[in-house]
């Protein structure tokens, strides 16, 4: 029978009846509306089939019924779910653990459209720039100049000047002539006051400067007519650019000012002198009157990365293009060309060898001298060629039948390369090439900041859009609250400010204030991209909504777990249902109603083991989520911490993104625990760093490494495993038993049953990716593939096997009455009772069963597989080879997605591998886990450029000494409170 504790009567509530989705075994359940309500579990027990398959399911189906069946049509036909009854349901919005947008254009500027926000900010108040020279840029019409002018002391001298020619070279002497029929009696020529009557003349050889004096003024109250006057005359004649020479005594109270903004320009002026004469430009283009360069009008649009009108035309707008990466090229210059040296071209190849030889000779070296001998001027030639000295060479037909001659300067390694990848025949020879020797790197152009450099030069508080987003949350927060505006500014931009403001301040309430805005979204976690979905949400301010979130507490420090809570908490305080399938013990405890799936995973789960408050769920005996709460389950702090075996791998001087050279030990044989607030560099130093070097040196693999200096201690391990969440496999074919190499066992075993020898099959019979025995109607995927072109693939059951994979003919041979697609369909948990007689695949079985996989099939497509459950299936592949005892295992978060149960259990296995003397480093926040470590290294002390240093190392007794340390200081409480536990037992 489900243990359920009723909703208090009075109460709004959804009621659940016969949910029979997935594994749940026919539950009736009652949640309250308008609470913070935690669905917990073991993984695979149920949680999400409630949640995500059930609840959201319906909510979402009813919703779209109630919409007009035009609407319908483009919105696609939703199952209902398998279910009796749901009453009191509110339309539902999802917040899954599913990764962001991977489009390289997508950033977390993007993504929560604060850059929007931006842009229009920019374009409604920035202040644009010169390009090439920075001087400030204004477009103002007449009656603003004027005003401008007005605005200044009375009393205060002017000369207004039209620059009719702006640093060109010439006599021009029609300019001369036009400015005297026109009446116009001065000019200034190349910064001298000249009278036009005089004889001028200018070498045409130089660059000059002319720029007519139209009039000079004394401003009055009484002089508007005049000044309007002149300054059309002016802007007529410049092609609407007017200069006006403005002289300040140093009795005027603009006299500091102009000092200032001169001195801030670096422009001399005499100090000793009684007034200054500043040159004052004004326009009625956005252009500079000095280099002539034109800025188009500032709209929201050109400061987009996404639309041909802002992005940089090089790189168009993404930062970063595939370029010739000369490493690749030359991936160890100690060789000669005849040793392969250039790895582009074959020295063995009659053409490659001919060009060379030649090459060589004009070069002054050998095809047997090792490149790096060669001198700066001989690798610059074989390198970047000369164009003008011409080369001859003499290639022999292969053939035998005569030879080709050919006369033309050798223009160098790159420019033949790039030729020949220009005129390479299909796409697919081009990709090699571009796998081969191409990388991705930062374009050139604009720096990788995505856009074109008119966009670049405006500015708002001193800082262009780019500029903005390179901030960090926090930092762009106390960036708008110290931006000063003039009033007119401040009108016009306080809307936008407001949302601005909002948005980021909902960033920081999720615990996500050290992300920066230029970050690509292909780069977040899963736990960052649902966070920000639901700042989002936050944002939206609706009420009467069931919100259902998927663990939001992934990859987030127990600090920052509490704000977590609070915009949870603050969601459910609208007056919204928030549903939370979670594992953590803080949020757990916070939760107005709590239920408990069990007992066990997959088909021993389905059931509800308990539900109620958390006080409630405490003294359900049966619930391993009310024991571990009420503390009657928990993992033992060890008593002794590990040594190491006396090794240690030492990296030095880490630079890469926000780790401020950073160094680290990491001692051998020991169990190692990264930790940090997020965002402090865990996944830098050990993911982007450590492991590519230090698989790199052991494991000759080729990984694109982070910046560091050195690193030692390597010689002391003879493999380096990464054990990550990434998919077991790509297509509906991959599954564990696959992925582990024990169904290649199990076919051997089919393929050596009598029958199948009287048959004359072999292994490769029993193979769903083979033909022979697999059904050729689904090609041995069970579904048939429906490719519905712009809308998601369709997959439907193969109507031949009936989802089975396999012919008829195979089907029949049976090994204790299965057969080999009932032994796909078993669980890993059935399978290993099954196989109990063969060791060789019993001993894989138990394996999987070992790091809690037992509810799993043995053929389930690799694709509906948890992050946590693929990690789990390459730590039992891991445990299946023997071990040296030398080997460094490297994880990141392998608790995502586990109940405490499962990380016990997890745990064990972690402890095994450490206890062979092997070493385990792992990113972890979860307390249970960094309590169990030998070690600890704790990065921060905050997170994005607030981090990047060592704040602590140690035994987690010696970490929770640290008063720098908020990992410390969490350490310190837990082990305080397991001290009190143990006292009480």
């Amino acid at each position: 029978m489900d243990r359920i504790n009723k909703v208090p009567e009075g109460q709004e509530k959804i009621v659940i009846q016969g949910a029979r989705e997935h594994n749940l075994k026919n539950i009736n359940v009652e949640i309250p509306r308008n609470r913070l309500v935690v669905i917990s579990g073991l993984s695979g027990s149920g949680k999400s089939s409630l949640a995500f398959d059930t609840l959201f399911a319906e909510g979402q189906r009813r919703y779209m019924e109630s919409l007009s069946s035009y609407a319908r049509q483009f919105l696609g036909r939703m199952d209902k779910p398998d279910v009796d009854m749901i009453s009191g349901l509110s339309p539902a919005i999802s917040i899954e653990q599913k990764s962001t947008n991977k489009n390289p254009r997508s950033t977390v500027g993007t993504v929560t459209e604060i850059y929007d926000y931006y842009r229009l900010l920019y374009a409604r108040i920035g202040k644009a720039h010169c390009p090439k020279c920075g001087r400030e840029i204004n477009e103002q019409s007449v009656d603003q100049i004027i005003d401008t002018i007005l605005s200044w002391d009375e009393g205060t001298k002017l000369t207004v000047l039209a620059p009719v020619i702006r640093g060109k070279k010439g006599e021009h002497v029609k300019v001369i002539e036009d400015a005297k029929k026109s009446g116009f009696v001065r000019a200034r020529i190349d910064g001298l006051m000249v009278e036009l009557e005089d004889s001028i003349k200018l070498d045409k050889q130089k660059k000059h400067t002319i720029e007519i004096v139209v009039d000079r003024i004394v401003l009055k109250d009484e002089i508007r007519r005049r000044l309007a006057d002149s300054v059309e005359t002016a802007l007529n004649a410049s092609n609407g650019i007017l200069i006006v020479l403005r002289r300040v005594n140093k009795e005027d109270q603009a006299y500091a000012q102009v000092a200032a903004a001169l001195d801030s320009r670096g422009t001399p002026y005499d100090r000793e002198a009684s007034y200054i004469e500043q040159e004052v430009f004004f326009s009625q283009k956005n252009a500079c009157p000095d280099c002539g360069i034109s800025i188009p009008d500032l709209q929201p649009r050109l400061f987009s990365f996404n639309n041909p009108f802002g992005a940089c035309p090089d790189c168009t707008g993404i930062g970063e293009k595939m370029e010739w990466n000369e490493n690749l090229i030359v991936p160890d210059k100690n060789l000669s060309f005849n040793q392969g040296g250039i790895a582009f071209y074959n020295p063995d190849s009659a053409w490659n060898r001919s060009i060379f030889e030649a090459v060589a000779e004009a070069g002054g070296f050998s095809l047997d001298t090792p490149l790096n001998k060669l001198t700066k001027a001989q690798y610059h030639y074989l390198w970047n060629g000369d164009e003008n000295k011409i080369l001859h060479w003499v290639y022999q037909k292969q053939s035998g039948e005569g030879y080709s001659e050919y006369k033309r300067p050798w223009l160098g390694v790159m420019a033949d390369m790039k030729r020949r990848y220009a005129e390479a025949w299909g796409e697919s020879q081009k990709e090699r090439m571009q796998e081969k020797f191409m990388s991705v790197s930062e374009c050139q152009t604009c720096h990788g900041k995505r856009l074109r450099p008119e966009a670049l030069c405006v500015t708002v508080g001193g800082k262009n859009i780019w500029d903005l987003t390179e901030l960090s949350v926090l930092e762009t927060i106390d960036f708008f609250k110290n931006l000063s505006l003039t009033p007119t500014e401040q009108k016009i931009a306080a809307q936008i400010l407001k949302e601005i403001n909002s948005r980021l301040n909902f960033l920081k309430n999720v615990g996500l204030e050290y992300l920066t805005l230029h970050r690509s979204a292909s780069t977040l976690s899963g736990g960052e991209a649902q966070r920000i979905r639901l700042s989002t949400q936050i944002g939206s301010g609706l009420t009467g909504v069931m919100y259902i979130l998927d663990e939001p507490s992934i990859g987030l420090h127990q600090r920052d777990n509490e704000r977590l809570i609070k915009s949870l908490t603050y969601l459910r305080d609208l007056g919204n249902t928030v549903i939370v399938v979670e594992h953590d013990e803080q949020t757990m405890l916070t939760a107005d109603w709590l239920v408990d799936i069990g007992p066990g995973a997959g088909v021993h789960g389905g059931k509800i083991m308990a539900s109620g408050t958390p006080a409630q769920v405490m003294q359900v005996e049966d619930s391993v989520t009310g024991k571990y709460l009420a503390g009657k389950l928990r993992m033992k702090i060890p008593e002794i911490r590990r040594k190491g075996n006396g090794n240690l791998i030492r990296i030095q001087g880490v630079t890469e993104h926000n780790l401020k050279n950073v160094s680290v030990d990491i001692p051998l044989g020991t169990f190692t625990c990264i930790t940090g607030v997020s965002g402090s560099g865990k996944s830098t130093l050990l993911s982007d760093v450590f492991y590519p070097a230090a698989s790199n040196a052991v494991m000759r693999t080729e990984y694109e490494t982070g910046k560091y200096k050195k690193i030692t201690g390597l010689e002391n391990i003879d493999k380096v495993i990464s054990i990550d969440q990434t998919p077991i496999g790509r297509t509906p074919r991959s599954n564990p038993v696959t992925y582990i190499g024990v169904f290649d066992k199990i076919r051997d075993l089919f393929a050596s049953l009598p029958e199948a020898k009287a048959k004359g099959y072999k292994a490769g019979r029993f193979s769903f990716n083979v033909k022979g025995g697999r059904c050729e109607n689904c090609e041995g995927a069970g579904t048939i593939t429906i490719e519905m072109n712009f809308l998601p693939d369709v997959f439907i059951q193969c109507d031949v096997c009936h989802g089975k994979r396999f012919n008829q003919e195979t089907l029949e041979v049976t090994y204790k009455g299965k057969s080999i697609s009932d032994v796909l369909d078993m669980t890993i948990e059935d399978a290993a009772d099954f196989f109990a007689g063969i060791p060789h695949i019993a001993r894989k079985l138990e394996t999987l069963k070992e790091v809690g996989l037992g509810y799993i099939q043995l053929g389930q497509n690799a694709l509906t597989l948890s992050g946590g459950e693929a990690q789990r299936v390459k730590l039992a592949s891991e445990l299946c080879r023997p071990s040296t005892g030398k080997t460094l295992y490297i994880l990141d978060e392998p608790t995502t997605g586990l109940h405490f149960a499962d990380i016990m259990q997890l745990m064990n296995v972690i402890q095994r591998l450490v206890d062979k003397g092997n070493t385990v480093v792992m990113i972890e926040h979860n307390l249970d886990v960094i309590c169990q470590s030998d070690y600890i290294i704790d990065l921060g002390p905050e997170g994005g450029t607030g981090g990047g240093e060592v704040i602590a190392t140690g035994t987690p007794e010696e970490v929770s000494l640290s008063k720098k340390s908020y990992t410390g200081r969490f350490i310190k409480s837990m082990l305080e409170r397991e001290a009190l536990r143990d006292k009480k037992l």
